[in-house]
C-alpha cells in the first residue's frame, strides 16, 4: 500500500500559513521613526566663520580714510559673430580718460581700436618695445613678463578679461619702453590702441585736451598713498629742529552703507494636524525647523551671490586675481593669500574646486596640511582652513570662483552684520510669528531672517577667478 506525500490529498492546501505574517504584525508594533530629513541642509561654513555684529538701527556704515579714484577697474566688450568692440563709454575705466564723458569722443576712440586675435604662447607686446600702444583684453589670458633681478625671465601677474595694459601712452608725453612684455597663455581676442590714433583723436577735440591736462595738473598736485588714500605728512628720522610738516586724516564724504536684508516665509499648517498628529513629534516643531534650514541656506548664499552686498559682487577689483593655467594650484592659492595678506582667515572654495586642488597637489606629491575649526578636521593651505561653500556659483563652462577672507571688525575684515533681540526671537536675527487662524483653520507664522555681510577695507576680501574645475 503506497502512502501519499501530497498534502493535498488530506485536504491540506499547498503553501498553507502556519505563523502570524509580519504584514499582519505590523498593525499592531509601534514602529521607530527619524525626524524628517532634508538633503538641502550643508555645513554653511561662511555662516559660522563669519564673526556677527549687532546692527541696532538696521544700516551699518563703514567710515573710510578719503580715497582717490584712479580708474583702475575693468572694460567690458560687445561683440557680433568674431567681431569685438568695446564699449565706448567703458574706455573712462583707462586712467587718463577717468571722468571724461563726451560720447562722440569716446566713440572715435572706440573706433580706432583695432581687433587682434592670438594663440597661446603668442607675444602680443614684447619687453622694450617703444611703449605705444594701449591693450584691452577681451578674452583670454595674458602672462605679463621681463627681465627679473638676476636677467632670468619672471612673470610678474596674470591679465584676463576685462584687464587693460599700457595706459600710460595715452598720458605720458614719452611713455619711453616697455619694461615688461605680454605673452599669450591661452588664445583669445585683444583689442589695441596705438598712441597716433589716439593723438589724432586728441588734437581735434578741445575737451579731450582740456581733461588731460587737468588731469595732469590734479595728478601733480594730488598726495596719496599707495593704497589711494589722501596722504597723512610725516617727518622722521630729521636732525636738529627742522619745522615740522602739519596733515590731518580726510574722511570719505560719502561712506558705504548696509541695510540688513531678509529672507522671508509664511509657515502654514492645519490645526487639526496641529492637534491630533503631534505624537511622538511636534508637527509645527519639525515644520518649523525645516523652514528655518532652508532660511538660513538661502542666507547663506545670499551673503555670496546677492547684487548688492554679497562677497562675489563686492570684491574690490585690484583683489582679483587669475589662475596662470586655468585649475586651481598651489601657485594660485599662494597669489590668492598673498592679495589678503593681513591675517588670512579662511579660504572658502565650491567643494568641486577643492577636489580640482587636491588633484594639482597630488600631481606635484604634495598633501595639504590641516587646522581644526570648533573640533573638525578640515584642510588647510598654508595654515589657513579651506572650506566647502556650495553657494559660490560653478558656471556652465565649468568654471568656479575661490574667496580669501580675512575676518573680524578689529581686522578691519569681512563681518556679518545682523539684528538680535527682535520681537518673537526664535534664534539671533531670526523671528517666528504668530499670523492667526484663517477661516479655514489654517494656522500661519511669519519666519523672519535679518542679515547682510560687509567689506570693511578692499583687502580683506580676494577672489581667485575663472577656475576650472574640470579633470
Amino acid at each position: 500500500m503506497t502512502t501519499s506525500t501530497d498534502p493535498s490529498a488530506h485536504g491540506t492546501p499547498p503553501h498553507s500559513q502556519l505563523s502570524l505574517a509580519t504584514a499582519a504584525a505590523r498593525n499592531l508594533a509601534t514602529t521607530t521613526k527619524t525626524p524628517p530629513q532634508m538633503q538641502g541642509i550643508t555645513s554653511r561654513w561662511l555662516l559660522k566663520v563669519l564673526p556677527w555684529t549687532q546692527v541696532s538701527g538696521g544700516t551699518f556704515r563703514v567710515n573710510r580714510r578719503l580715497s582717490h579714484t584712479v580708474g583702475n577697474g575693468r572694460v567690458e566688450f560687445v561683440s557680433t559673430g568674431a567681431e569685438v568692440r568695446v564699449i565706448p563709454a567703458e574706455l573712462g575705466e583707462l586712467p587718463p580718460l577717468a571722468g571724461f564723458t563726451d560720447p562722440d569722443v569716446l566713440g572715435e576712440l572706440a573706433a580706432a581700436c583695432v581687433q587682434r586675435d592670438f594663440s597661446p604662447g603668442e607675444t602680443i607686446l614684447e619687453a622694450g618695445a617703444p611703449a605705444d600702444t594701449v591693450v584691452l583684453i577681451a578674452h583670454g589670458k595674458l602672462s605679463e613678463r621681463g627681465a627679473g633681478f638676476y636677467d632670468s625671465e619672471t612673470e610678474f601677474r596674470v591679465l584676463a578679461d576685462g584687464d587693460f595694459y599700457g595706459h600710460a601712452a595715452l598720458a605720458d608725453d614719452d611713455p619711453g619702453v616697455l619694461e615688461h612684455g605680454l605673452t599669450a597663455l591661452t588664445s583669445g581676442t585683444v583689442l589695441t590702441l596705438d598712441r597716433a590714433a589716439f593723438e589724432r583723436v586728441r588734437d581735434r577735440s578741445a575737451a579731450l585736451r582740456a581733461h588731460l591736462a587737468e588731469a595732469g595738473t590734479r595728478e601733480a598736485t594730488r598726495r596719496y598713498d599707495a593704497h589711494g588714500e589722501s596722504a597723512i605728512e610725516l617727518a622722521a628720522g630729521h636732525a636738529g629742529e627742522p619745522e615740522l610738516p602739519g596733515t590731518f586724516v580726510d574722511y570719505d564724504l560719502s561712506p558705504r552703507e548696509y541695510e540688513l536684508s531678509v529672507a522671508q516665509t509664511v509657515l502654514r499648517v492645519h490645526s487639526r494636524v496641529a492637534d491630533l498628529y503631534n505624537e511622538p513629534m511636534n508637527q509645527v516643531e519639525e515644520q518649523l525647523r525645516l523652514t528655518i534650514e532652508a532660511l538660513r541656506e538661502r542666507q547663506e548664499h545670499e551673503l555670496v551671490n546677492n547684487r548688492e552686498f554679497g562677497l562675489l559682487h563686492n570684491a574690490d577689483l585690484r583683489q582679483r586675481i587669475h589662475t596662470r593655467s586655468g585649475p586651481p594650484t598651489p601657485d594660485d592659492l599662494d597669489d590668492l593669500l598673498a592679495s589678503v595678506w593681513k591675517e588670512p582667515s579662511v579660504i572658502l572654495a565650491h567643494p568641486k574646486a577643492i577636489a580640482a586642488f587636491g588633484r594639482q597637489l597630488s600631481e606635484r606629491g604634495l598633501y595639504p596640511g590641516s587646522a581644526d575649526i570648533d573640533g573638525h578636521a578640515v584642510p588647510a593651505w598654508r595654515g589657513v582652513p579651506v572650506l566647502p561653500c556650495d553657494k559660490i556659483p560653478v558656471t556652465d563652462r565649468g568654471t568656479t570662483s575661490v574667496l580669501a577672507l580675512r575676518t573680524g571688525e578689529k581686522n578691519q575684515g569681512v563681518i556679518g552684520l545682523h539684528r538680535t533681540g527682535i520681537p518673537d526671537e526664535y534664534q539671533p536675527s531670526l523671528s517666528v510669528r504668530f499670523m492667526g487662524i484663517n477661516e479655514k483653520a489654517v494656522i500661519s507664522y511669519l519666519v523672519s531672517a535679518y542679515y547682510s555681510v560687509a567689506v570693511l577695507v578692499p583687502d580683506a576680501l580676494g577672489i581667485l577667478e575663472d577656475v576650472e574645475i574640470g579633470h
